[in-house]
């Protein structure tokens, strides 16, 4: 290529030394290789190349001068300062270099250390790897020395299966290999014997374990070692005869359930006597459901079901028959107490116990029955204390006090001065208190039995309504019929079952505040106070009525009348006045009872006296009366009718009172103005003056009228006119004969 072109190559050559792409060895040695001369020739074309890059260059540096010139001035003044850097360099690298020397022997200690770390983790890894097996068999040392033979086998399975075969390039671990077949020996003859002492031990702990599990505070684990269980099973197991150890198991434990559901003969006599015969039940169960979840198949869940169902009807049988001995509410309702706790203990363990709470109802009924009987003696105490007097209250306090243990409002009592008085007696307050305590202890009942507040609602209100309807209003009728409770008690009472009667919508409300059920719900049972106390009400009314009568028989019966008295005394007899006056006062205390009730009392008082003093006249004892004793008993008459016009009881409308004595007066206003014409003429016309005269009441009368004349000549001051009379007489006999006669006929 020189050859051709000498010029260019050099040129090329020139290019190549400037661009340091070749090596300029390569490219150096071709110039003196290829041709003579070729070095003079190519250091002419270096020098014109040198000069012609020096021009540049001296075009360039004109150009850049004045800049160089201030670059040379900016270092000639950080001359002094680079001489102060060099100076803290040097400075620097000098420590640097001291402070490796520290670092290097520092990295050696550490290369030391981390051989060293190294070394030990290997230790700790193969440790890690030993410290389980022997760890696993120290704790199996100490299960054999605890007599855990079953979790002993347990750990050799696992010694054997999972820890043996990590370590078993060890010494250590082929000796313990070949000691774990003596061990299994060991175990296998200790087994049967401890099984035979567990049965027997859980057979006389049996209420001990009961009475834990129904508190609910420690598991069966923690009272019964269940390991000859475990052990005899797992050997009986590995021998192939686990099913005749089944067998075995299962008929020693029917025969320990019979004995433990036989109940002793006083049971239901004390708590202590059901509480021992329910926690031997639970213990029972307890041991068994234990071993269903930690044994396989030695028994069954199919097993156990048919045990608890013979046992539960056995329950049911016992408690049924045991629990209708008992009369103490107390006892009732801790016998209750512990069938929810024996019922949901057995729930707690998978049981079904729906048959004890049906039960529960049954007994339920009991309670509330027994709780009736208790609370009749109560009302009865309650009765019997009672003075039936309103509550005297002498001050604020008082008042207080009667107003917090009964809901009373009256306006107008609150506005009276002390001293006042309630209405009703001591009774009523304390009636009431003891109904909310009969609530409080009919809802004792119902608690824990997992009911909802309708029901117990219903219940409350259902049991309330049989203590109001039949005990209490049993009690009332019993306490009115009693012979010793007189009129004034009677009044009392009747005015204390009224405030009893309006205390019920309050109980209501205190039902209802317990169970927060409201009262409009549809199928809210009402309380049935207001038949209840109408009916203790009723029947104190006739109470007063049979005794008002019966005290104006015994003030009748005081009546000595002289039937054949020629003239009257001029004043009504003293019995009837005494009688009079005893009825103004009994009324004056019938002013606290409702209107009517006073109404129909006074009512029946004067018909009653009227019609004894009907009969008195009409006896067939008495054959004789003379026209003075009918005068003398017209004066008592007037008397009645006196006291019936003065108003004794508030209400009546016009002389409806006076209406009582209407058959007597008309009788004896005939026979005193002797107008027989009159009747005989007007007899049946409903505008007789004489209409409520009976002839046959009328004939009785004037017959012993006729017999006293006849003896006793009653007309003697008119002798001129006795045939008159007595033709008269004898006439008008005939006429009435007639009367009745006829009568009886139509009849």
């Amino acid at each position: 290529m020189l050859e051709e072109d000498p010029d260019q190559t050099y040129e090329n050559v020139l290019a190549e030394i400037q661009s340091f792409e070749l090596p300029i060895e390569a490219t150096l040695r071709s110039v003196y290789d290829d041709q003579p001369n070729a070095h003079k020739k190519f250091m002419e074309k270096l020098d014109a190349c040198i000069r012609n890059h020096d021009k540049e260059i001296e075009k360039m540096c004109n150009f850049h001068h004045q800049g160089f010139v201030d670059a040379i001035t900016e270092l000639l003044k950080v001359r002094a300062d680079a001489e102060k850097l060099k100076v803290q360099v040097t400075d620097t690298n000098r420590r640097f270099q001291d402070a490796g020397k520290e670092v290097i022997v520092q990295t050696e200690d550490i290369i030391r250390c981390r051989i060293q770390q190294r070394n030990i983790t290997t230790v700790v890894e193969k440790l890690q790897l030993c410290l389980p097996v022997l760890e696993m068999y120290s704790k199996l040392k100490e299960q054999m020395s605890a007599k855990r033979y079953y979790s002993a086998l347990k750990t050799m399975e696992q010694l054997e299966n999972v820890y043996f075969p990590r370590v078993s390039q060890y010494r250590f671990c082929q000796l313990m290999v070949e000691n774990l077949p003596k061990l299994r020996e060991d175990i296998k003859e200790i087994s049967m014997s401890d099984l035979k002492d567990f049965l027997e031990s859980i057979r006389k702990h049996s209420d001990k374990i009961g009475e834990t599990a129904m508190k609910q505070v420690l598991t069966v684990q923690d009272l019964v070692d269940f390991s000859p269980v475990y052990r005899c099973l797992h050997i009986y197991s590995v021998l192939g005869d686990e099913e005749a150890f089944e067998n075995y198991y299962r008929k020693q434990r029917k025969k320990q359930a019979r004995l433990v559901l036989q109940p002793q003969s006083n049971m239901h006599e004390t708590v202590d006597g059901y509480r021992r015969y329910f926690t031997q039940i639970v213990g029972f169960f307890v041991v068994e459901d234990h071993i269903l979840h930690v044994t396989q198949g030695l028994v069954t869940r199919a097993y156990t079901d048919e045990l608890w169902n013979m046992a539960l009807s056995k329950i049911i049988a016992v408690l049924r028959a045991h629990s209708s001995y008992c009369t103490d509410p107390d006892l009732v309702l801790e016998l209750k107490n512990l069938i929810v706790i024996f019922a949901d203990t057995l729930q707690g363990y998978g049981f079904p116990v729906n048959r004890l709470f049906d039960l529960l109802f049954e007994i339920r009924d009991q309670y509330n029955e027994t709780l009736l009987k208790k609370w009749a003696g109560v009302f009865r105490d309650i009765f019997e204390e009672d003075n039936y007097s309103p509550i005297p209250i002498v001050n604020e306090e008082e008042y207080k006090i009667v107003i917090s243990k009964f809901p009373f409002q009256d306006p107008d009592l609150e506005k009276q001065s002390f001293p006042k008085k309630f209405p009703m007696s001591q009774s009523v307050p304390h009636i009431y208190i003891q109904v909310k305590e009969f609530i409080y202890a009919s809802l004792k009942f119902s608690e824990s039995l997992h009911r909802s507040s309708t029901e117990i609602d219903d219940m409350l209100r259902k049991s309330t309504n049989l203590l109001l309807t039949r005990t209490l209003c049993s009690c009332l009728l019993n306490l009115i019929r009693k012979p010793h409770i007189g009129l004034t008690e009677l009044v009392q009472i009747i005015i204390n079952t009224t405030h009893l009667e309006q205390a019920c919508k309050y109980l209501e409300d205190f039902i209802t505040n317990i169970t927060n059920i409201s009262q409009e719900t549809v199928h809210t049972t009402r309380l049935y106070g207001l038949s209840t106390f109408k009916d203790a009400r009723h029947a104190a009314e006739g109470e007063i009525y049979t005794k008002l009568n019966q005290k104006i028989d015994e003030f009748v019966q005081l009546a000595d009348y002289d039937w054949t008295m020629s003239e009257p005394d001029g004043r009504a007899s003293g019995y009837l006045m005494d009688l009079i006056n005893f009825l103004r006062s009994i009324f004056q205390v019938f002013t606290h009872l409702p209107g009517k009730v006073a109404q129909t009392a006074c009512m029946s008082a004067c018909q009653h006296l009227s019609t004894s003093l009907m009969q008195m006249l009409l006896d067939s004892e008495l054959k004789q009366i003379s026209m003075g004793a009918v005068q003398q008993f017209n004066l008592d008459v007037i008397q009645c009718e006196l006291f019936a016009s003065s108003e004794p009881v508030p209400g009546f409308q016009g002389d409806t009172l006076q209406l009582a004595f209407i058959d007597l007066r008309q009788l004896l206003d005939l026979f005193m103005v002797w107008d027989w014409s009159t009747y005989l003429a007007d007899y049946g016309q409903p505008a007789s003056k004489y209409l409520r005269v009976n002839p046959n009441t009328a004939l009785t009368l004037l017959e012993k009228m006729k017999d006293t004349s006849k003896k006793n000549n009653i007309f003697a001051q008119f002798r001129k006119n006795d045939r008159d009379k007595q033709k008269l007489i004898e006439t008008v006999v005939k006429q009435l004969r007639s009367l009745v006669n006829g009568m009886s006929q139509h009849t």
